[in-house]
């Protein structure tokens, strides 16, 4: 089960490696065209793609560092590596997602009063469907391994999609004499990434600091009440360890039944818990129901 996780990791890191070179293309192509057609929309957004490389590689990191076994210094493993890695990630990118914000508004109450060329719209759309067929990749993949950190790059591929055809309007805005449009499509991308990077940090934060979701808790409880035998749970805890849970809980038993019995319980517990919601451990103390 365990070399399982590990080779799903493995096959994570496809994604990543996917994203880092398709990110390498597109920002390049789009602040040359960018700069050199004069559209802050698609620079803003060949920005925004310098960002999600750093990210993409922050994953790839954090993928290959959970690979890593357990020794004397992590003896949990080394699976919270991914999500210190997105945690990373988040950073950059909101450091980045301000610039963009700041020249976007400077450009909007200063003016903008060069008409970015038709070309670049053309660009946007094009980058668009690229970033749209990447998605569908790493979506797929997200399913097939189970990766949170691959369906969390899907999703930023998704949104990157989005904000190069929000350029490409903000352009062609620009071709009937609405030259702000493009200015405010710039701040607007730099709003995206913003948002995208306290997205990021939001969830990485959460996990770090053990948070786990009441209603995943609350399923667990009901389904370990079902296990013949257990007359109680007196406490149930969670935990992530990157993309695998950790369950401990204390169950009440019947104070007459002997130790072996209660043993076999307890192990009833922790398989179903195991095969229903593919929980990594399940650490379970057992109390007589007095």
């Amino acid at each position: 089960m365990i070399q399982d996780r590990y080779l799903n990791l493995k096959l994570s890191e496809r994604g990543a490696i996917i994203s880092i070179i398709t990110y390498l293309i597109l920002s390049a192509l789009k602040l040359f065209v960018g700069i050199s057609m004069g559209s802050r929309a698609l620079r803003a957004d060949g920005f925004n793609n310098v960002t999600d490389i750093f990210a993409s590689v922050a994953v790839l990191i954090g993928l290959k560092l959970s690979q890593r076994p357990a020794d004397s210094d992590h003896p949990y493993g080394h699976w919270k590596s991914e999500t210190i890695a997105s945690l990373f990630a988040s950073f950059v990118m909101m450091a980045v997602g301000v610039q963009v914000l700041f020249d976007g508004a400077q450009s909007i109450f200063n003016g903008h009063e060069e008409r970015p060329d038709l070309l670049a719209a053309w660009i946007g759309l094009l980058c668009a469907a690229i970033m749209f067929s990447v998605y569908a990749y790493n979506k797929r993949l997200s399913k097939k391994t189970g990766s949170t950190s691959v369906l969390a790059a899907a999703k930023d591929n998704f949104s990157d999609g989005c904000v190069s055809i929000g350029a490409s309007i903000g352009i062609f805005g620009a071709q009937i004499h609405l030259n702000w449009l493009d200015s405010a499509a710039a701040f607007v991308i730099g709003l995206l990434i913003c948002k995208t990077a306290w997205d990021i940090f939001r969830e990485s934060s959460y996990h770090l600091s053990d948070g786990f979701d009441d209603k995943t808790l609350h399923a667990f409880n009901h389904l370990v009440h079902s296990v013949p035998g257990v007359e109680g749970v007196r406490d149930i805890r969670g935990r992530k360890y990157g993309n695998n849970t950790v369950i401990d809980l204390v169950i009440v038993v019947n104070p007459d039944m002997s130790l072996r019995e209660a043993h076999r319980i307890s192990s009833r517990v922790e398989a179903v818990l195991m095969d229903k919601y593919d929980v990594f451990e399940v650490h379970v103390h057992v109390e007589p129901n007095e």
